[in-house]
């Protein structure tokens, strides 16, 4: 059993290594990405996956894009850390 958890440990580490992030659930922004702006490798009980979003190059200093952001994506509700949803709603 225990060669079998070192092997998904070092699939977790090599995920982690290959994104360049800090750790598992740490969003981490990618201004050389040509469209995505952030990255982040998401742990959701044994499930590990690598979601990359957000839009390159939006800022949000005008009035109302927070607000108009959060009720398009429907941030209120519950979605999967494995969603890149959940990352963009987090962020913003």
């Amino acid at each position: 059993m225990a060669a079998k958890k070192s092997s998904k440990t070092s699939k977790v580490a090599a995920a982690v290594k290959r994104a360049g992030v800090s750790g598992v659930n740490k969003p981490k922004r990618t201004p050389n990405h040509p469209t995505k702006s952030h990255v982040v490798v998401a742990k959701e009980g044994d499930t590990v996956k690598t979601v990359r979003f957000g839009q390159q190059g939006v800022k949000k200093k005008q009035s109302g894009k927070v607000e108009s952001f959060r009720a398009r994506h429907k941030c209120d509700s519950k979605p999967s850390k494995l969603s890149a949803r959940y990352w963009s709603c987090r962020n913003w």
